[in-house]
């Protein structure tokens, strides 16, 4: 199967970088995959799990914030955070969400309450997904 070169970057360091057969990643859109001769596109992120898929297993990151970039050179993705899925700390994502929370409260238009109602709700079901998955399936 054809490689693509793809690089994680947050602000704090390079946490990924190498050729991968695909990227599944969380965007605003909705999530979408990427594979080697995918089509220029760049797209903002949302709060979620991003899947790297090559030699050997999956690995599994929480992003939040950013972007990804595909052109021919490959796939870029420039997350606000990022971080593998069993250095995540369920305590702090729970911190974010109360944050987000404050968010919409204190949010003084529609729009900006909109965008953190949002930000909330995928902060969320990250939460839940992890926290399923560390308990060994669903309640």
């Amino acid at each position: 199967m054809a490689t693509l070169p793809f690089e994680l970057v947050s602000p704090e360091r390079l946490v990924f970088s190498g050729a991968v057969t695909e990227v599944i990643v969380p965007g605003a859109e909705g999530e979408f995959g990427v594979m080697a001769g995918h089509a220029p596109f760049i797209g903002m992120l949302k709060p979620g799990i991003l899947t790297i898929k090559g030699d050997g297993a999956s690995r599994s990151y929480f992003v939040r914030g950013g972007f990804a970039e595909v052109n021919p050179a490959g796939l870029t993705i420039l997350a606000e955070e990022a971080k593998p899925l069993d250095e995540l700390d369920l305590g702090a994502l729970q911190q974010q969400i109360q944050d987000a929370k404050e968010d919409v409260a204190d949010a003084t238009t529609d729009e900006s309450r909109q965008r953190a109602a949002r930000q909330l709700a995928d902060l969320e079901q990250v939460y839940t997904a992890l926290e399923s998955g560390r308990t060994g399936g669903g309640h």
